[in-house]
């Protein structure tokens, strides 16, 4: 009995401690977290002022509003074409170039710079050099378009080249990210497979799909989770570079947000609209462990 009672003290001695060094985590999170969280919860159903103060009591009425505003339906579509257009490029790309810088050749260390660089750029500075390059008659690549005879694009002021141009920016963006972590993944498959592919004969691109790309399927479901998460709370470039024109081609959900919040003054529909957004990418991040996990090859 007195040994019973000495272990559960000393169970509750390890509770406490392990309480006591997670206590500066859970404060972080608490503060920076879950309270915003709940926050924003009990605002998408109150009237608020220009101060962010509640003022009265408005039901759903905020999410009827978002539901039936065509301007929300307009940012969560444009949402979802730039995540169309940036998450399968910005992996295949980057696959493409970790398996090429993969051979342990000599100079392939400054490919793997080369090609890691943009992980080190931030959102801001890639959106400014872009800008540049972008720009319709100053910029490098109407320049050389127009070295090759043909005609200059209006790259950022054009309803249907703005998306493509943003996305363009954004996979060069992700690049370094997707990059470093493919490269990783390869160099965790074993030589003697890659060897083993090679006495047996196996083509390129039965070693390719056959092999690796099962090998490295817990890398890829990693990088399109993450990628997609990404790609519904992008905000830098697009605020930069378009500022959600022209025509709200380029108008996505975390902008919008941020222009109902801090340019309306709305914080209530701002944060309904928050929360629908926290819901989207829940379900979708759900949808793909639901469905796709159970292609992963895990080791």
């Amino acid at each position: 009995m007195a040994k019973a009672r000495s272990m559960k003290a000393l169970k509750r001695r390890n509770n406490v401690l392990g309480y006591l060094f997670l206590s500066p985590c859970l404060l972080f999170f608490g503060t920076f977290l879950f309270y915003p969280l709940l926050k924003s919860v009990v605002l998408s159903f109150q009237v608020t002022n220009p101060r962010g103060e509640a003022v009265g009591f408005a039901g759903w009425a905020h999410y009827a509003d978002l539901f039936t505003s065509g301007q929300f339906l307009a940012s969560l579509k444009a949402t979802v074409l730039f995540t169309l257009y940036t998450v399968p490029a910005g992996i295949l790309l980057a696959f493409a170039l970790a398996c090429m810088t993969n051979a342990r050749l000599p100079g392939m260390k400054a490919f793997h710079f080369v090609f890691s660089a943009p992980a080190a750029i931030s959102a801001a500075t890639g959106a400014v050099i872009w800008a540049l390059l972008f720009h319709p008659t100053n910029g490098m690549l109407n320049y050389g378009l127009g070295l090759i005879g043909l005609s200059p694009v209006p790259w950022l002021i054009d309803p249907k080249w703005a998306p493509v141009s943003v996305s363009l920016m954004t996979v060069w963006m992700n690049l370094g990210f997707n990059f470093i972590v493919l490269t990783a993944g390869l160099r965790g498959i074993s030589e003697d497979i890659c060897d083993s592919m090679k006495i047996d004969g196996a083509g390129p691109f039965r070693s390719l799909f056959a092999v690796l790309v099962p090998l490295l399927s817990p890398t890829l479901f990693f990088l399109l989770v993450v990628s997609v998460i990404n790609a519904f709370q992008t905000f830098g470039q697009i605020h930069i570079l378009t500022r959600g024109g022209p025509m709200h081609a380029t108008n996505v959900m975390v902008y919008q947000l941020y222009q109902e919040a801090f340019v309306n003054w709305r914080f209530g529909a701002a944060s309904a609209q928050a929360l629908i957004l926290f819901a989207i990418i829940l379900l979708l991040t759900l949808l793909q462990f639901f469905w796709l996990e159970k292609k992963v090859h895990y080791q």
